[in-house]
């Protein structure tokens, strides 16, 4: 559908045939190649499949790929790589000598998320970081990239057909449909116009229809609720009356 495809202009990697790319309000592609190679260690991506930039022997190795390309000292190296592996939730020691490989799809995970922190971005790209992991690994993963903004105050860009996790995770909104876009608002603000996100192939989270033929019975229930938690509090408070 082209979102891989997009996000890959963010940071340089691909070049369009026609716009323009701005940073900063910067076009990027009219940089010099340094600088454009300095912005790409600003804007880190996250492929959707991790194996997919994972390559070398071991996990300490493949994290300080990124740092030592950016010509720090070892010093400085080990300690980004012990920092961005614990950011990540998983434990050095335990874990930096094994292959990248033999670990879980949510693992290697946050092993490419640790490869890309360890450069210290001021913007990370997610393409559907949640793909393919069961319930656990998808709760796991979001609940970390969530914490990372709030720790780093890291801008997260994440690319997702999960309704779900979408509206649980984000401050905004971006949907597009054939190169245009049609939304770009808050969550409470999208997720309402149910028709339009419908009519282009999307849907709002489960929990929304949910709360909305809940509005048919119960008419003082709001059914403007996106994730399962606050549709508990909505269900309860209006059992409790």
């Amino acid at each position: 559908s082209g979102k891989s495809t997009l996000i890959q202009h963010l940071n340089g990697l691909l070049t369009p045939t026609s716009g323009t790319v701005l940073v900063d309000g910067k076009d990027i592609f009219e940089t010099k190649k340094a600088e454009l190679i300095q912005l790409r260690h600003h804007i880190g991506l996250v492929f959707q499949y991790p194996e997919h930039q994972l390559f070398e022997e071991t996990v300490q190795k493949d994290v300080a790929f990124g740092p030592k390309n950016q010509g720090l000292s070892d010093e400085e190296i080990d300690q980004r790589v012990r920092q961005s592996i614990k950011m990540v939730g998983l434990d050095f020691d335990a874990i930096k000598d094994k292959s990248p490989f033999e670990l879980s799809g949510g693992q290697m995970r946050r092993v490419a998320i640790a490869g890309v922190l360890a450069m210290e971005p001021s913007v990370l790209i997610l393409d559907e970081p949640t793909a393919g992991l069961d319930p656990r690994g998808r709760e796991e993963i979001l609940a970390q990239i969530k914490s990372l903004h709030n720790q780093k105050k890291i801008t997260v860009i994440l690319v997702s057909h999960s309704m779900e996790d979408i509206g649980k995770m984000v401050d905004k909104i971006l949907v597009m449909n054939e190169g245009k876009v049609v939304f770009f608002d808050t969550p409470n603000r999208v997720f309402t116009e149910i028709t339009t996100l419908e009519s282009i192939g999307l849907a709002v989270p489960e929990v929304t229809y949910l709360m909305r033929r809940l509005k048919e019975k119960y008419p003082e229930i709001r059914e403007d609720i996106f994730t399962v938690e606050a549709a508990k509090k909505e269900i309860l408070k209006v059992i409790r009356g």
